[in-house]
Order: C-alpha cells, then structure tokens, then sequence
C-alpha cells in the first residue's frame, strides 16, 4: 500500500493541493487507501483513483445548462452573468481602487463608478445607491422613511414570492404598521386618500411579480398615486421587482425604472439579478429633487452599513451596465427561427449517433418573478424521459423539463456557444440498449 505522503508528493496529486487544499486532497487518498484495503482497485491504483473522485474545484457548486425554457431559474442563480462582467469579478478579486482614490492617495467614494453608470442607464434618475438584494432595499427603505409609522399599501399587492418569503412580513419586521386598502382584486383612488394621514410614512406600490389577478379588478397607477400623495407630502415607493430599467417590446406590462420614475415614483426599488442580468443586488433609484434627497439621506442610515454590497458586486454590477449586452438580454431578444435551426441541426447531430432525438416547437418564460403570464416562442430538442435524470448527474448538469412523457432542453436560455457542450452530453448518456 502507498504512503499517504508519497501520493501527495506524487506530482499530480501535489498539482490537486495546490488547487484544491491539502485536506480535501488527503482525505480523497485515505479513501481511495481504504478501496485497495478492501480490494476494490489495485495499490498502485490509488493516485489515479484518488484524483477521480476530486472535484473539479473547491467549490461545491456545479455548472449547470439551463434547459428549462426558463431564462432566469432561480435554483439555478438567476441571470448568468456576461463574459464583461466575470472579467470584472477577477480584477475586483484582489485589492482594488474599491475606496480609494489613486491620484491623490486619499479615500475614495465607494462605489461611484457604479451609481454613476445606473443613472447613465436610467433615465429621469436623479440618485442612485446598492445593497444586496431587492427585499434589502425595501427593507432600507421602510426603516428609513416609515419605522414607527404606517405604510399604506394595496392588500393585492401584499404578496408572497419563492420559498415561503412575505413582502408584509418583511414590512412589519421594520417597525413599520402596514395600512392595507382596497380588496383582494380592486384598489380605487380614494381608498389612498382616506388612508393617508399624518402617521402616514409612505406609499407603497408592490409589482405583484409571479402572479397575475384577471377578471373584475381595478388598481391604481403610480401616476395617479404620486398626485394623491403629493398632495399630503408623502412619498411615492414603487417595488418594480424584476430590475428592468426601460421598456423592452416584448414585456410592454413589466414595470421599468425610468417609466415609473417618469411618472411620479419618489424612490424605486428592484434587484439586479433578474432582467437587469447582473449579480444578486438591491437597486435604490430615486427621482429628481425629492426623490436624490431620500436616497441621500437612505445611503446614511444605520442600516444601510449592514446592507452594503461587497466590492465583486460593484464590479459585477458596473459591467453589466456598462459592458456589451448580457446573456439574459441575448436570451430574451432571441430570434425563434435561429433557435429552431439550432434545434434541427442539434437534432441531426443526436440522431445520426443513434439517439432518439427530435425538434420541436416550445414555450419559455422569463421566470425569476418577472413577467408572470408571457411567453417566449422557442425550440427545443426532445429526448425519451430517461434522460432528464441522466442528464443531471452528468458534467456540466443539464437541466431540461418534462413534458408529455418526454425530456425536452429548450435552447432559449442557452447561447449558440453552448451547444457543443449540450450534445456532448446527450452522447455521453448514450442511445438506449438495443434489445435482445
């Protein structure tokens, strides 16, 4: 049997340490040892049994095609990010100018590049400032503006998104009393008027996200809503949810930032994650005049200290707003004809190396709490059901969906780059056994 050191000094092994860590490598070679204790795999085996069962990196975390047709999974990390912004994350990794400005040695703005590039991107912005999520930015919010007082807000619109999480529990837990109007399915104009008062701190109008109310409903607009608060001095908060900053032609009912600023909204809230297709963060816009001066004032709280983003997500986050477009704008502006060649020629590619491979017309959606009810015309090569488990256990992962008895990987999420990486793992699983 081999020493335990002599197989960590053999110079692949040693390569293995120096990427992965000694002890995660160590206990991999204790465990190949144990294999050829019990006769398993031969002694002089143990190196090459020991790297096989490394990871391919330190991190537990595994690649993953996206097939789903849902082109920002939430179990999958939402919005991938653009090739701009992963360059951006190395630089960021080390030390950096994150608050420190070199010409005169002195301290920097943290962060300035950007806020600056977020109100480049928004039109109408007349501030801008980061925290970590969308629910941290609504939760800087209600505590700086409404803590001890009442935010009057639509019961529609108290809404529950992934994993059990409540928009009015988050409110509440600010210190904050929550003055719900209206119904389940109509809010009027003058349900706001006759809430609003002197305790009044804010009001709130929530993007009900992944859900739509259809049928005998009414709502009010943020245009209408800012008239009526206006007149009591009282500010305008609207939570857009997905991050869209301007209009896009295929999602004419999502909320965007510089629209909802337009029409009056003294502070919006929204994540980065999502449409905007950058890494999880919180973004705070706020509006000429009133609007500066309440993100000013936010960017000072206490709390905003604990809800700072790190210096990777500035980086992140700059890039993408900077940069060429991400792979979630790539993604939604996708021509279906394009993805229904790719479909066929992956289909071709599949079935002349046997498997039971077909192209087929499919449906994506946005996904990630944005544009609930629209969909995406696709393509997308199906497969017998067998695979979609196969397919998961593979490297990289690929995660297609199950329809009618087969596993289909919808190509609307994925680049053209990746379709090399997706047959080669439809070959690896294989055609079925022949029979007999």
């Amino acid at each position: 049997m081999p020493r335990t050191d002599a197989v960590l000094a053999e110079p692949r092994v040693a390569a293995a340490v120096a990427r992965l860590g000694r002890d995660l490598v160590k206990r991999s070679v204790t465990a190949a040892q144990q294999r050829a204790r019990l006769g398993e795999i031969a002694p002089d085996a143990v190196a090459d049994a020991a790297l096989a069962a490394l990871p391919p990196s330190a991190t537990s975390l595994r690649r993953v095609l996206n097939a789903t047709g849902v082109l920002l999974h939430t179990n999958m990390g939402r919005a991938p990010l653009s090739a701009a912004a992963v360059d951006a994350l190395a630089v960021a990794a080390g030390t950096c100018d994150v608050e420190l400005d070199l010409a005169s040695g002195g301290r920097g703005r943290r962060g300035a590049a950007t806020v600056d590039a977020l109100l480049a991107a928004v039109p109408g912005a007349g501030a801008a400032h980061l925290v970590n999520n969308g629910a941290a930015a609504l939760a800087l919010v209600a505590t700086g503006l409404a803590a001890g007082r009442e935010i009057v807000v639509a019961r529609g619109e108290l809404v529950e998104i992934g994993d059990g999480f409540r928009i009015p529990d988050l409110l509440v837990s600010t210190g904050a009393r929550l003055r719900e109007v209206g119904t389940t399915n109509r809010v009027h104009p003058r349900d706001y008027a006759e809430a609003i008062g002197p305790d009044t701190g804010l009001v709130l109008k929530v993007h009900p996200s992944n859900f739509t109310i259809t049928g005998f409903t009414a709502s009010v607009g943020v245009a209408e809503l800012a008239r009526i608060a206006g007149a009591h001095g009282v500010p305008v908060v609207a939570d857009i949810g997905s991050g869209l900053l301007v209009p896009h032609p295929l999602l004419p009912d999502e909320p965007d930032a510089a629209t909802t600023l337009a029409q009056g909204a003294h502070l919006v809230t929204a994540s980065g994650d999502k449409l905007l297709g950058g890494p999880q963060a919180g973004l705070l816009l706020g509006g000429p005049g009133p609007g500066a001066e309440l993100v000013a004032a936010l960017r000072r709280h206490p709390l905003a200290r604990a809800l700072r983003v790190d210096k990777l997500t500035l980086a992140a986050v700059e890039a993408t707003l900077t940069g060429p477009p991400t792979p979630t704008r790539a993604a939604l502006d996708a021509d279906p004809e394009s993805l229904r060649r790719r479909a066929r020629d992956l289909a071709t590619q599949l079935g002349a190396a046997g498997v039971d491979a077909h192209a087929v017309d499919s449906v994506a959606t946005v996904g990630g709490g944005g544009a609930p009810g629209v969909t995406l015309q696709s393509a997308a090569v199906s497969l017998p059901e067998r695979f979609a488990a196969a397919l998961r256990a593979g490297e990289p992962a690929v995660v297609g969906r199950l329809e009618h008895g087969r596993c289909l990987l919808d190509l609307r999420a994925l680049p053209p780059g990746s379709d090399a990486a997706l047959a080669a793992a439809v070959l690896a699983v294989g055609p079925a056994p022949r029979k007999g």
